[in-house]
């Protein structure tokens, strides 16, 4: 065991390395980076840092300042040397300063974050909630009216994507009916609200996006709770209860659950960290829910490297340990699997 995981954070190193020199190559080609959107600011009689340069438009940029802006930048230096500078301050976790809003990216994934957790948590317990109960009804009448009907459901769900299903909850709820809000994860009003009023308006405000979010994520876990249940019922230990005599909502609960749950048990590091990360992007960005989806989507639009490479560099790292800690699980869950 020891070994393996060893071996697994070995190949950690070349696979965030491998992650980072593919987005900075990219980086490097990509046009209207934080330079040339100066130089257009500039032209177009904007300003510089703070306000303090005005530039009249048609005359461009002094050629000096223009050196200057890239020094500012840090792209003055070349690329090779920019790319070894930025995997020493990662070594050291050290994600750099945003271009634009003059914070650190440390800074700005906390500020940022509450809105992620609060989505992805109940992105997470609704659809197991739903899932799980769903899966277990569908294996027990498997073949039935209600098996078929809710499988079309669920694949229905699961094909819709969730920034379409936004938008038609956004144009039907929050616009035609006025029910729910359009934006915001509160009121304008909310530090005024009584404890309870806050309660029901943060409710009220997180409806539509974690329906959104919700709708297509249970899925996979529906139909893996299904066929992970058929193959336990099917086995000889069950078989065996029943021709004890053993109550049937007894096996199916103490015996088959417990078996059928393995694969599901499993997975939930990496499902927990695919509810904060993956597809919060667009529903954060039509509810302008200001959270890491739309900080992600803002910094690509504005070509922030900083804060894009330092997100990329993150994730990317607590994807690799949520992937080696759901390996890590089925050894927990099943101790007759053996990485050996």
């Amino acid at each position: 065991m020891a070994s393996y995981i060893l071996k697994r954070l070995l190949l950690m190193l070349p696979t965030l390395l491998g992650v980072l020199l593919i987005t900075f190559v990219v980086t490097q080609f990509v046009p209207g980076g934080p330079v040339e959107q100066y130089m257009a600011e500039a032209r177009a009689g904007q300003g510089g840092e703070g306000g303090t340069f005005s530039y009249r438009g048609g005359q461009g940029v002094d050629p000096k300042r223009v050196e200057q802006i890239k020094a500012l930048y840090g792209f003055d230096k070349p690329a090779p040397e920019r790319f070894v500078q930025m995997l020493g301050q990662y070594a050291r976790f050290d994600l750099g300063k945003s271009f634009f809003q003059n914070k650190d990216v440390w800074q700005l994934i906390r500020e940022k974050l509450p809105v992620s957790i609060s989505l992805g948590l109940w992105t997470f317990f609704i659809s197991y909630l739903i899932a799980v109960p769903l899966g277990v009804a569908k294996a027990v009448r498997a073949g039935t009216r209600f098996d078929l009907v809710t499988t079309v459901l669920v694949l229905v769900g699961y094909a819709i994507p969730g920034f379409v299903l936004g938008v038609a909850l956004l144009v039907i709820f929050g616009g035609q009916l006025q029910w729910f809000p359009l934006r915001g994860l509160t009121s304008s009003n909310w530090e005024e609200l009584s404890w309870g009023a806050k309660v029901v308006d943060y409710l009220w405000h997180i409806t539509l996006p974690v329906t959104a979010m919700v709708v297509g994520s249970f899925a996979v876990t529906t139909m893996l709770t299904k066929n992970s249940f058929l193959e336990e019922i099917r086995k000889q230990y069950v078989l065996t209860a029943r021709a004890k005599g053993l109550d049937e909502r007894r096996v199916l609960w103490k015996h088959v659950f417990r078996n059928a749950l393995m694969p599901i048990i499993a997975g939930f590091p990496a499902a927990f960290l695919g509810a904060f990360f993956t597809g919060s992007l667009l529903i954060e960005t039509l509810f302008s829910l200001d959270g890491l989806g739309l900080l992600s989507f803002e910094s690509v639009i504005r070509r922030d490297y900083p804060v894009v490479l330092g997100t990329l560099y993150l994730f990317t790292l607590i994807g690799l340990v949520t992937k080696l800690m759901s390996d890590l699980m089925y050894v927990w869950v099943d101790p007759r699997v053996k990485f050996d």
